[in-house]
């Protein structure tokens, strides 16, 4: 008598059998990767790069030779803006007429300019625009260029104001007060 052995493998077995395959060929697959050549570092910050160079079309100073200060104040707070060289009477001469500029556009509700350097809406600019009739704007002149200071006693006009100044010091990887 001859017996037959069924050699038929489950199906369920199978199943396992290849999704254990498929599993180890994934992790296989993870190896070390590298980037393509010319890649190997990460990618310079092209948004800095940006806002430096249009700052230097709006401000009429070069962003990389100059030094920002966004300072929060109880009352408003304060930009700063000045050279690095205080021979450089010319660039002094540029951060004067930008400050006296954006105390009048701001005074009137145009913030048109922090957009155009940052390429987009500036937080806190529309509620300053807002409440613009209860800020105050005062441009002063520095012996190294010069300074807006932006005061107001409406709790809502400040907040506004504290939101503009910290995007400001961060889109511009500057300070928030002087040394």
């Amino acid at each position: 008598m001859i017996r037959t052995v069924d050699r038929t493998v489950p199906t369920d077995v199978k199943l396992v059998t290849l999704l254990t395959c498929l599993v180890v060929w994934l992790l296989g697959c993870q190896g070390e990767r590298r980037p393509p050549p010319g890649a190997e570092h990460p990618p310079a910050d092209t948004g800095f790069a940006g806002v430096q160079t249009r700052g230097h079309v709006a401000m009429g100073v070069d962003q990389y030779t100059s030094q920002h200060v966004f300072e929060d104040l109880p009352d408003g707070g304060r930009v700063v803006l000045e050279r690095d060289a205080a021979a450089d009477s010319a660039g002094i001469a540029a951060i004067r007429t930008h400050m006296r500029e954006i105390a009048t556009r701001f005074t009137g509700g145009d913030f048109s300019l922090p957009g155009f350097v940052h390429d987009r809406e500036v937080p806190g600019t529309a509620t300053m625009n807002a409440r613009r009739s209860a800020i105050g704007y005062r441009p002063i002149d520095r012996p190294r260029g010069g300074e807006l200071r932006i005061t107001s006693s409406d709790p809502a006009a400040i907040a506004a104001i504290h939101d503009f100044l910290a995007f400001q010091r961060m889109d511009h990887h500057a300070a928030g007060h002087e040394p």
